[in-house]
């Protein structure tokens, strides 16, 4: 039996979800909420992070790690490319996603509007926010230059490039974060992965005290 600790608006926590979803791994989701530092999470993950992947008695932490245990054990689908040239752009961008995007995008618009109020920890600082949606536009721009030079974000096929972004994106789409008429390329990239089925369990998540724009479950948005 696998099991995921995992929080629902967590870009780390639902771009393994993808993972799992896409390569058809059956997994037991369980809410975990790290800011309460439950004792038996933190013999698991002393880092107080989530995701964490349980496998019988394996226990895997931090989101990249994770990925690499799935992709060696489950390769099929691969979510890495073939040549090491194509692997290392796709994980340069996983890596943009998951470091950069996060910290100059997530955490000053959805951990301030969403996290705070969750782990009830203060209010949104505006100076965050601000910074926030300012930066974003200029990450929406890179990833529609990609799209007007590759099929997919990171080459010609599907890959863990992909994932990362989209969880990212979810997750701000939620709170209603990201301006899709920005170019065509980030609006026509995110329906294509969006309408994936391994999208459709996170589409259904719902946070007590936010609600999702209308638009944000819609395939044809």
């Amino acid at each position: 039996m696998r099991r995921l600790y995992h929080q629902p608006l967590s870009p780390f926590c639902r771009k393994i979800r993808l993972v799992l979803a896409e390569k058809k791994i059956e997994v037991e989701l369980v809410e975990e909420k790290p800011w309460e530092r439950r004792m038996d999470f933190l013999r698991m993950n002393p880092a107080a992070r989530v995701p964490v992947l349980k496998i019988g008695d394996l226990v895997l932490s931090d989101s990249g790690a994770i990925f690499e245990y799935i992709e060696e054990t489950c390769p099929e689908p691969p979510l890495l490319p073939r040549t090491p040239a194509a692997r290392a752009e796709a994980r340069r961008l996983a890596a943009w996603f998951d470091d950069k995007f996060h910290d100059e995008v997530t955490a000053n618009l959805l951990y301030e509007r969403v996290n705070k109020k969750l782990a009830k920890t203060g209010y949104p600082e505006s100076e965050k926010i601000k910074a926030g949606s300012r930066n974003i536009k200029y990450h929406l721009d890179y990833i529609g230059w990609l799209t007007d030079h590759r099929r997919w974000l990171a080459g010609d096929e599907l890959s863990i490039a992909d994932f990362a972004a989209a969880a990212h994106l979810s997750c701000l789409d939620y709170v209603g974060d990201v301006d899709w008429t920005r170019n065509a390329g980030l609006h026509e990239w995110y329906a294509k992965i969006k309408s994936r089925p391994a999208f459709r369990s996170i589409l259904a998540d719902l946070v007590p005290g936010f609600t999702p724009p209308q638009h944000y479950a819609d395939l044809d948005f």
